[in-house]
Order: C-alpha cells, then structure tokens, then sequence
C-alpha cells in the first residue's frame, strides 16, 4: 500500500532525528515616529553587524515554533550564521542561543520590530509567530492579537522597507465546506476555527498588499507536518509530533484524534526545503501568491503501526478530543499541489518505496535513545550500517 510505505520511510527517519505553523519599490503605508529604543550592536541577545554580501539579511520571528529552529539551521548553511536571526519572546535553550544570531522580539510592538528590520538591514522576514489551532480556540482574544494585529505590523513592515515577506498558512484555512479530496489551491474557504480565520485573512491581505503596494509577499500552506526534535505546539495535527518522544520517553501514546482520521502530512525537511524553494524562486515562476503543499496523506492508526514496527513495546490509546476531532473533521484529507509543481518545480523527497529500514535511519540526537530500545527488543540486526547525517534540529 503505498500510503504505507510513504509513512514508513518517514517513520524511519523520524525516530532516529527524535529530540525527546523582489525588488520593487515601496510606497511607505505607516508613519512612525523615531522610538527612543535602540538596539545596541554588542547587545548580549546577539544583534550582529552583517556584512555586506549578496546573502539575504534574514529575520524569523516566532522562530522557537516547530519549524524556526530547523528552518534557521538551514537558511545558515546556505546564506551564513550570521545573515539569520532567529527571534522569540521565549528564552531559547543554550545550544539555540549558541547556534546563531538570536534577538528577543514581540511582533505587537511594532516600534521595536520596526527597529530591529532597520538596524539589522533585514531583506527576508519569515512570519511564524502565530498561536495554533487548538490553542487558539481556548484563547480567541490572544490568538486575534498575535495571528491578526501581530500580521498587520508585518505587512506594514515589509511593505515601507521592500522585504521578501513569507507568512505560513495551513490545511486549517479550509473548513467543511471546501472540497477535501483532494483540495485546490482555489476553491471555498470557510474555517471554524480563528486559526483558520486568521490564516485566510494574512493570505488575502498579503496578496492585495503584492498587488496594492507591490510588496513580494509568498505563502505555502502547510499540511500537518511531522517531526520529532520538536515539541508539540497546540496543532490539532500534533499526534504525529507526540507519538515520537512518547515512544522515546514512556512507551505509551494516547491519540486525541479518532484512529481513522485521515489528514495530509509531510515531514519537516520536505517542509523547510519548500519554505527555502519558494522563496527562492523568481518572481516571475510565480502565477499564485499562496500554494497548497504537500507530500504524503495517513490516519493515526496507520503512522502508530509504523512506529511500532520500530518500537515495538509502544502501547497506543485512543481518547478523542472533541473539539480537536471537529477541527481534523473539517480539514481536507488531501491537498492537491499541482501548481506549485509546474509553477517553481515543487517536488517531495520523502516518499519513495519502502527499502531495507537499516539504510533509511539516520543518527541525530536521540540515537542513543532508539538504540535503547532496539537493544531491549534483541533487533540490532543491521544496526552496524547505520552512518551520522546531519538533521534539522
């Protein structure tokens, strides 16, 4: 079955990475004053003096979210540690604070993000601060702040000083009444959630904000996206995150989805390697500011049997949140990206026929975790051919 074999091999990779959402010119749409508040070159948060190079000058906010920390890791390697700061109103861990520029940043002060793009020389913003789905619901007045007023600061932003500005949707800007296999890039958007409403009000607004002011405003919308050396962050799609370091840390898993919940998903590296692709991609390939993505579609029970067949002691419940499992039962179970295909050559990497496990583990973190419990199960058959890779983390 090759929904199967497409979790496997995700599968696979997830347990041994396991770490337990163009140039043009602007018009100027917000007056400011000069704040008072200066962000100091030497200051112990890391704000760096870039030099000069042909290397965007890139600012992540929200960056301690599932997907910052991986997609800094990567956008360093390809542009330098220093011409990516991370930013968070959280205190990051030391190997995150370590690992690169790192400067604290709400997105509701405006004033202070506005200085930080200025003395910084910032040209790409990634937009990831947002609260989600299910925490969204138990807080509409701080998910309105941050996922609303927080994107309004961010358009204005970018559009007075002519940023690449990358704001994430999601598979919860669709609602039950859009199609759902599978779902086009166009069709009816209706979400029940200020997730979702949220997510469809930053797409429409950064597409009449390209077309109003000229802003290069690009957006993917994400399905549910799997890893393991990332902690859940109130997603409804945050099962296939959880399973990984309860698998590692307890050996017993309780879904909060129905075991026949069928969603889109797709693993982080595919996730951060299209943030980077579309990004990249010229102004001109794009006939779409927003594209659906994705890589792989399985339900609950069938990622916790593959899961298991790697660990085979993890005990798995079901304990149905119904507010959870109303969001997933308005969600599409299949996205169609077809446009973003043919448009910037969008292709996933994890999907390919199931081979020897061996060959697909690669070693990061939690190895030592995984080689536990293989070693406990009397299955390290193989084990010798494993070879380090490096891992978003």
């Amino acid at each position: 079955m090759p929904i199967v074999k497409n979790v496997s091999r995700a599968v696979s990779q997830l347990l041994q990475s396991s770490g337990c959402g163009c140039g043009i010119s602007i018009v100027p749409v917000r007056c400011i004053g000069v704040s008072p508040r200066q962000v100091a070159s030497d200051a112990s948060f890391h704000s760096v003096s870039f030099s000069e190079s042909d290397h965007p000058r890139v600012l992540i906010t929200g960056g301690l979210g599932q997907l910052g920390v991986g997609l800094a890791k990567l956008l360093r390697k390809r542009f330098g540690k220093n011409n990516v700061i991370l930013s968070d109103i959280r205190k990051p861990a030391d190997h995150v604070f370590h690992s690169g520029p790192f400067i604290y940043s709400d997105i509701l002060d405006y004033k202070n993000l506005r200085e930080i793009v200025v003395n910084n020389r910032i040209t790409w913003l990634f937009h990831y601060s947002a609260l989600l789905s299910a925490v969204g619901e138990a807080n509409v007045p701080l998910a309105r702040a941050v996922n609303i007023t927080g994107l309004h600061n961010v358009l204005d932003i970018a559009a007075e000083h002519n940023l690449r500005l990358f704001v994430p949707s999601t598979i919860g800007a669709f609602g039950p009444t859009s199609p759902r296999d599978p779902t086009p890039d166009l069709c009816i958007q209706r979400p029940r959630t200020i997730y979702g409403v949220s997510k469809v009000h930053a797409e429409l607004m950064g597409e009449y904000y390209h077309y109003r002011y000229g802003l290069d405003f690009r957006c993917l919308r994400y399905p549910g996206i799997i890893s393991a050396d990332s902690q859940p962050g109130g997603g409804t799609t945050d099962y296939a995150v959880q399973i990984f370091h309860d698998a590692m840390k307890t050996g017993k898993f309780q879904c909060n989805l129905k075991p026949d919940t069928r969603l889109p998903m797709m693993y982080i590296d595919d996730c951060l390697k299209a943030t980077l692709e579309v990004m990249e991609a010229p102004a001109e390939a794009l006939s779409m500011r927003t594209y659906n993505i994705s890589a792989m579609s399985f339900t609950p029970e069938e990622l916790a049997q593959e899961v298991q067949k790697h660990v085979p002691e993890l005990q798995v419940t079901y304990n149905v949140d119904e507010v959870r499992q109303a969001i997933a039962d308005s969600w599409p179970m299949n996205f169609d990206d077809s446009n973003a295909r043919r448009d910037w050559g969008w292709k996933h990497d994890y999907d390919l026929p199931e081979q020897e496990i061996q060959e697909l583990l690669h070693i990061s973190r939690l190895q030592a975790g995984v080689v536990a419990i293989l070693v406990r199960n009397q299955t390290l058959r193989g084990i010798q051919r494993l070879k380090p890779s490096p891992s978003y983390s």
